[in-house]
């Protein structure tokens, strides 16, 4: 078995070195959803929430989110981005609306961009609860999930699904 690397010889916690690693062009796409009422999906699609434009919302809340995860994962390096987006695709199931948020994030460096991608696939879907939260405290925030990822040691990664 390898050595833990995120632990030093104390035994505490530590930011891994990638001094001696390549830069790479590396991307990470995630995944997650959120399923809403008829009266949300209606006031999203229409543009009619009091608090705005809930996409364009999330959509940004989502950019920031990856460009500052190193804040918010306590072991993430901070990364210089070179590519972030943030898509949305509805499902429709009898009185159900699900959201299916797909956020893409890509870098040229030491350290891939999954915890990014994955942050931003996160804030998306919270920020769109928060902002319709007032019509409905039951929407389901669904799995997140890494989808993919390429560059790096270890390689490319696509999910089974």
């Amino acid at each position: 078995m390898s050595k833990f690397t995120h632990i030093n010889e104390q035994g505490n916690a530590k930011m891994v070195d990638v001094s001696d690693k390549s830069n790479t062009k590396r991307t990470a796409i995630a995944h997650s959803s959120i399923t809403v009422n008829a009266d949300i999906h209606q006031q999203i699609v229409e543009h009619t929430n009091q608090k705005g434009n809930v996409l364009n919302t999330a959509q940004i809340a989502g950019i920031m989110a990856a460009k500052n995860t190193s804040t918010i994962i306590l072991m993430c390096h901070p990364l210089p981005l070179s590519g972030i987006d943030v898509s949305f695709d509805w499902v429709t199931n009898d009185n159900d609306y699900t959201l299916n948020i797909t956020t893409s994030v890509s870098t040229t460096g030491k350290t891939g961009v999954e915890m990014e991608a994955l942050t931003a696939a996160s804030v998306v879907a919270l920020t769109i609860y928060d902002m319709t939260k007032a019509l409905d405290k039951g929407m389901v925030i669904g799995e997140t999930y890494l989808s993919s990822k390429t560059g790096g040691k270890s390689g490319n990664y696509t999910r089974n699904q």
